[in-house]
């Protein structure tokens, strides 16, 4: 990329630079400028092989350079800038790695009286405790952002060969302007430097420091780990961003002011609310930082085998939203058990504690809500961050819709382009002000309309449990007799715990109506195990010979057992043991055996009673004699992947005769499955569905992009190779 690139600074950031650069053959030459006390490190440099030459003399080091890197303090920005001048180059690439921006900027306009077009501000978020050329690693910037500052003079052509060497490098690439730059850094990087030099430097004043640090334990070093990097560099950032890092200090002096008040006035409630926050923000930040720095999982599987033995599977998700939903509208205190600890449930939980609800748990599965009342929801401080939970969005734009405060949902990339015009439109009938994107998706941007809500009588146009769910939360709040009418039956969850916790709620037929007439009362729940994870299980062990496997405490809710009632069409071995009812739900064991599969013609009015199961179902229809097919299943097309396609697109890889249509699929079975790599485009069931095909599979199965597994069964790997399944995770 480049013939001669210069370094001017050749530390940890520039040395680092320079050895990845060789690594990737991406320049002729390397060369590092410096001061003359610099030449011992520089020295270094060249014996370490960073670079093929250094010069104390700028004017010998920028000749003939193509491209000139500034890694120097930000503070000597300008000077350098100023040597540089005489000798700038129109034709050479210049940028930087400082940890400010909008100082470089200004630096530049002091110098040169504007940005020229050939300086691209840029900044790797990468370091070390350590410093100097002897710190310097090719891998420093690998999965680590780089943000790019572009002005509005900056060379186009240059932009994107800058962009293409950090990438090179191994950075993950991203464009902003100077100013939110240095914003967000000051909150991220500067502010906790500051902190840990703070905390550091008033204990290391004590008398009793010595006792102080030596019982400090684990959590103390790495709070403080930062404040071993370079003092003299962090005052020059710190000085040089200090518009940005003022005003957070102050924000934060007063966040201790009022965590200081709360610790003298004894208040535990309000301290464990903004340690859980604290706590499940800091777990949103993770999961975030997992999905931006291109994390990913991959499973392998291992073809043949069986399934045998008897597990029980994780809590039913939906009920584990709903039961947090309406267990903090309630009067009193709830305690559920069999809670689902998957992220999709714990978004939905931490929501409500966002909205001023006291939540405790979830510990083994162990949750204790303290119900605010149908009324007593208060605003959040800031959006409501779903994660990748469809069912929290959808049914909370409903019971927003019509509360006394505005609010914003918000979600990850996958949620964020999943439809909710569905919810949005008949809320919209209602009275409710809810604004999408242009395309109908998140953010929401929810207008409380306390008291103006208004009932509808809505045919709903397809099958859908969580549109009937939301609308009959909004019908809570609605002046007059809401009713929601299904062309056919879906899960029924939210109106038998509606009923759980005293709300009135009729049925007429597959007409559910609800009034603004009723409060809930607070219940004890027990969340069975859900249907939709075990089955896997169901039809791993119906596909494979010589499986015997039994599943405990399954959730059999008529509207949810679909699944149960097509592989028994098909010929499977499914037998229902120990029935019982707990909590208005019936639950019960299943043993499923080994049984060989028959293709059939999937009854339309089972299709909602199964639609989350229809990946795994594709791959029983696979392994299946003859030829099944579905149809009336469009719905599939719009979830967390359109699950027609990608399940078509995987199986025809694998080597199976599988045939999308607008509304379902056609598969010609005789289970000749082969191996390959299919693609889970992100959604778990996609994913978790083709690890179970490998029971049947003649080569290995490796499944792309598998994160979103611990969205809704963290524990399926587990599990499944417990049963047998030979199954490993790899993560990049």
């Amino acid at each position: 990329m480049f013939d001669k690139l210069c370094l001017i600074g050749v530390g940890l950031i520039g040395g680092s630079i320079a050895k990845a650069a060789k690594k990737h053959g991406l320049a002729r030459t390397i060369v590092g400028y410096g001061r003359e006390q610099d030449s011992a490190n520089l020295a270094l440099a060249l014996d370490l092989g960073l670079i093929d030459a250094f010069f104390t003399d700028i004017a010998s080091a920028v000749t003939n350079a193509d491209g000139v890197i500034l890694a120097a303090p930000v503070a000597s920005t300008e000077s350098i800038l100023a040597q540089l001048k005489p000798h700038w180059s129109s034709a050479t690439l210049y940028s930087d790695v400082g940890s400010t921006k909008v100082s470089v900027i200004s630096a530049l306009k002091a110098v040169f009286g504007e940005v020229p077009s050939n300086f691209i501000p840029a900044h790797p978020i990468a370091g070390a405790e350590q410093s100097g050329a002897l710190a310097a690693v090719d891998q420093l910037f690998v999965n680590k952002r780089l943000i790019i500052t572009p002005t509005s003079t900056t060379n186009h052509d240059l932009l994107l060969k800058l962009q293409w060497f950090w990438r090179r490098l191994g950075a993950i690439v991203s464009c902003m302007d100077a100013e939110p730059h240095d914003q967000i850094l000051a909150a991220t990087s500067h502010l906790p430097h500051v902190l840990a030099y703070a905390l550091v430097d008033l204990l290391g004043h004590k008398d009793e420091q010595r006792e102080i640090f030596k019982y400090a334990a684990g959590g103390f070093k790495d709070f403080t780990r930062i404040a071993s990097s370079d003092p003299t560099m962090w005052t020059d950032i710190c000085l040089a961003n200090q518009a940005a890092i003022l005003p957070l200090i102050h924000e934060l002096q007063a966040e201790l002011d009022k965590i200081a008040l709360m610790l003298n006035n004894g208040d535990r409630q309000q301290l464990f609310t903004i340690f859980s926050y604290a706590n499940q923000a800091r777990q949103r930040f993770l999961n975030q930082l997992d999905n931006s720095m291109a994390k990913t999982i991959t499973f392998h599987i291992q073809p043949g085998g069986r399934l045998q033995g008897e597990t029980r599977v994780p809590g039913d998700k939906s009920m584990s939203h709903r039961s947090i939903m309406l267990g903090s509208l309630a009067d009193g205190v709830t305690h559920v058990t069999g809670f689902l600890q998957a992220e999709d449930a714990l978004a939905t939980l931490q929501a409500f504690r966002d909205m001023g609800v006291r939540i405790d748990g979830p510990e083994n599965g162990q949750v204790t809500i303290y119900g605010v009342g149908k009324d007593g929801l208060k605003q959040p401080k800031n959006e409501l961050y779903l994660g990748n939970s469809g069912t929290s969005m959808r049914l909370l734009s409903g019971l927003l819709a019509g509360q006394p405060f505005n609010c914003v949902l918000t979600g990850d990339k996958s949620l964020s382009g999943r439809p909710m015009r569905r919810v949005t439109e008949p809320l919209a009938q209602m009275g409710a002000e809810i604004q999408t994107t242009e395309q109908g998706t998140a953010p929401l941007r929810i207008t409380g309309k306390a008291g103006q809500l208004k009932a509808i009588d809505y045919q709903m146009p397809m099958a859908s449990a969580q549109v009937k769910s939301c609308l009959l939360l909004a019908g809570m709040y609605a002046q007059g007799e809401t009713r929601v009418t299904e062309p056919a039956p879906t899960r029924d969850h939210t109106e038998r715990m509606l009923a759980g916790f005293n709300y009135p709620v009729k049925r007429e037929g597959n007409t559910a109506i609800i009034s603004a007439e009723g409060r809930l009362t607070a219940m004890t729940i027990d969340v069975p195990s859900d249907i939709s994870s075990a089955a896997f299980f169901l039809v791993g062990a119906s596909i494979a010979p010589g499986s015997d496997v039994t599943l405990r405490h399954v959730g059999i809710n008529p509207t949810r057992t679909g699944v149960i009632n097509i592989l028994r069409l098909m010929g499977a071995n499914i037998e229902v043991l120990n029935e019982r009812e707990i909590g208005g739900e019936p639950v019960a064991d299943l043993r499923v055996q080994y049984s060989p599969l028959t293709g059939i013609n999937i009854p339309e009015d089972l299709v909602p009673l199964a639609i989350d199961e229809f990946p795994v179902l594709f791959v029983a229809a696979a392994c299946a004699t003859g030829e099944t097919r579905l149809s009336g299943a469009e719905e599939l097309r719009v979830k967390e992947s359109d699950r027609i396609q990608v399940m078509a697109d995987g199986l025809q890889l694998l080597g199976v005769n599988a045939e999308p249509t607008p509304d379902g699929m056609v598969i010609q079975g005789g289970g000749n499955i082969g191996g390959g790599v299919v693609n889970s485009h992100g959604d778990h069931r996609i994913a978790m569905a083709f690890s179970i095909a490998g029971l049947r599979a003649s080569a290995p199965i490796t499944v792309l992009d598998c994160a979103n597994v611990n969205t809704s069964f963290r524990e399926f790997k587990d599990i499944a190779t417990q049963l047998g399944l030979g199954l490993t995770c790899v993560e990049d």
